[in-house]
């Protein structure tokens, strides 16, 4: 039985939004929850009456536990609560598998073979093992919902079987460890190109400092994500302290702030930022990464990628005899696995600096 009410919500600016919430009940149970937000309440009530009415005469919901998993897919993208919690590149996987020949297939009758047959398609299509394995992971951790969630029988135990022979057959995998770090004259290199580049365009109506967004990714050990949404409310210049907002975090999508110490040089090129707003770097992350791509090809630097900065601070607080508590502090790590073991890159060098010192 389907049935929706109106929750009514002020907003910061004294106005009001109506969410619709559209509920489907079996046995005492709720097997599917969705919900749509309006400025007008009658506008709220007409979607709910319509979505109440659509999903009562729904096959879906009608024709028992069974269903597609292009079905079971769309449910959840459609799940306001379990959309919302869900990371990007989960998203992304999700969106695609909608539109593969496995999509067709019924929950409770998956077998090893079609996923065996989707992987060999998305192979041929150019993907990498490490790539067609989100593929499964996340198909798998939506049918294990189909369950508990809309009480679909969904298949999901046959994935302890496929995996090991997926991964036999080479068609998954995980990703292999990145090592790369740039050597200094790389670095030089990129720093020359990417001055160039800002003068190249001076009266542009948006410059972006790569110099020192280079700099600070690099002493800050930050995503440049993280850098692009640093603010000035959340600076401490006594304490030469930033709150870095909604770290990554697998177990915390949202909510993940750190405070971060700002060391060496990065609290000075924090400070002589043009204070035009809210933003201590108001730029768009992804100009700023296609600006460091195209000097990066430009110079002919191969198999370096912006992240690897994040790598190059880590390994350089570990080098100046930081303990690895210390370092997580700024990388803003809880797995210090993770941290020493994909973040670290010690050059041997650097070492004899460290015993002389």
């Amino acid at each position: 039985m389907a049935s929706f009410n109106i929750e009514k919500r002020a907003k910061t600016n004294g106005s009001f939004s109506y969410r619709a919430v559209v509920r489907v009940k079996k046995d005492g149970k709720i097997i599917h929850r969705e919900s749509k937000t309006f400025s007008k309440k009658e506008l709220a009530r007409s979607w709910g009456l319509n979505r109440s009415s659509a999903i009562e005469n729904d096959e879906v919901f009608n024709r028992g536990t069974v269903v597609s998993i292009f079905e079971l897919l769309n449910l959840y993208f459609n799940d306001h609560d379990l959309w919302n919690a869900t990371g990007r590149t989960k998203q992304f996987v999700i969106k695609m598998l909608m539109d593969c020949d496995i999509a067709k297939v019924q929950t409770n009758e998956l077998k090893t073979s079609d996923l065996i047959e989707h992987c060999k398609n998305r192979r041929s299509a150019g993907a990498g093992p490490a790539t067609i394995y989100h593929d499964v992971a996340y198909l798998r951790s939506v049918m294990k919902k189909a369950g508990p969630v809309w009480n679909i029988d969904a298949n999901y135990k046959i994935f302890e079987d496929a995996v090991p022979v997926l991964i036999e057959m080479d068609l998954v995998g995980k990703s292999q460890k990145r090592t790369r770090r740039p050597t200094d004259n790389e670095l030089d290199k990129l720093r020359d190109g990417l001055k160039e580049r800002m003068n190249f365009r001076p009266n542009g109506k948006v410059r972006i400092p790569f110099l020192d967004i280079l700099d600070f990714s690099i002493l800050t050990c930050m995503r440049i994500g993280e850098v692009c949404k640093l603010r000035w409310d959340d600076l401490n210049k006594d304490h030469k302290t930033i709150l870095v907002r909604d770290r990554k975090d697998p177990r915390k999508k949202e909510g993940n702030h750190m405070l971060v110490p700002l060391l060496a040089g990065s609290f000075d090129i924090a400070i002589k930022q043009p204070k035009d707003g809210e933003l201590i770097f108001p730029y768009n992350p992804k100009s700023v990464t296609a600006g460091f791509q195209r000097v990066r090809n430009s110079l002919g630097i191969e198999d370096l990628r912006y992240h690897d900065l994040r790598r190059e601070g880590a390994s350089r607080l570990f080098e100046k005899g930081y303990s690895i508590e210390e370092v997580a502090q700024v990388t803003g790590h809880r797995n210090l696995n993770i941290l020493w073991q994909v973040y670290t890159q010690l050059f041997p060098h650097k070492l004899h600096d460290k015993f002389t010192n």
